[in-house]
C-alpha cells in the first residue's frame, strides 16, 4: 500500500485534534521530529529488530520525540506516536507530515472572497459578511466588493472556483425551472 494513502487517515485525525486545541505548531514539531528520527538508519534497524519488543519501541520513539521537541509530550501526541508504531506505520511518518502541513497550510491562508452584490454595500454590510465568513472558515478573511444590478437583490460570494449565489436572480431562475418541470 502507498503511503500516502496510509499517511492519510493519520494526518486527518491529527489536523481534527489541532483544529480543535488550536495545537498545529505542536503536532507539527512532533511529526517533525518523529519523521525525522524513523528516517535515520539506526532507528530503522532498531525498529526492524526482533529483539526489542514493540513497547519498548514506542518508549524509545516517544522519549527521543519529547527530547527532540524539547518538552515532554501530552497524551494525545503518546497515544499518536503509539498507535503509529503499534500499526507498523513508522515509515509513514514522513508522508503523514507532508499531508499535515499541506492541510495547515491550506487552512491557514488568508482567503480573499469577491462578493458580487446587486448595489454598493454599507461598510456594515461588509463587515457582518467578514465576520461571517471568518466564522465559516475559520481564517483571516478578504472580500472585494462588485456591483451587478441584474441580480435584482442579494449576492453572489466567490473563493475560487466555490460559489455561494444567494442572489434574487438565481433563486427565480430555480423557481422558473421548478415550475417548468412539474
Amino acid at each position: 500500500m502507498e503511503l500516502v494513502t496510509i499517511a492519510k487517515p493519520y494526518a486527518n485525525a491529527i489536523f481534527e485534534i489541532a483544529q480543535q486545541d488550536k495545537s498545529h505548531d505542536d503536532w507539527k514539531a512532533i511529526l517533525e521530529a518523529a519523521a525525522s528520527l524513523v528516517a535515520d538508519d539506526q532507528m530503522q534497524a532498531y525498529l526492524e529488530s526482533p529483539s526489542a519488543s514493540k513497547q519498548d519501541k514506542t518508549t524509545t520513539i516517544q522519549n527521543l520525540v519529547a527530547s527532540i521537541a524539547e518538552r515532554a509530550l501530552n497524551t494525545k501526541e503518546n497515544e499518536f506516536l503509539s498507535l503509529v508504531l503499534e500499526n507498523d506505520r513508522a515509515a509513514a511518518l514522513s508522508s503523514i507530515l507532508d499531508l499535515f502541513e499541506n492541510q495547515a497550510n491550506a487552512f491557514d491562508d488568508a482567503k480573499a472572497f469577491t462578493v458580487i452584490s446587486a448595489y454598493k454595500l454599507t461598510a456594515a454590510e461588509e463587515k457582518s459578511i467578514v465576520k461571517d465568513l471568518s466564522a465559516k472558515y475559520d481564517a483571516t478573511v478578504s472580500i472585494e466588493t462588485t456591483i451587478d444590478k441584474s441580480l435584482v437583490g442579494g449576492l453572489i460570494i466567490k473563493l475560487g472556483d466555490k460559489v455561494i449565489d444567494l442572489s434574487i436572480k438565481a433563486r427565480t431562475n430555480e423557481l422558473g425551472l421548478r415550475l417548468t418541470t412539474h
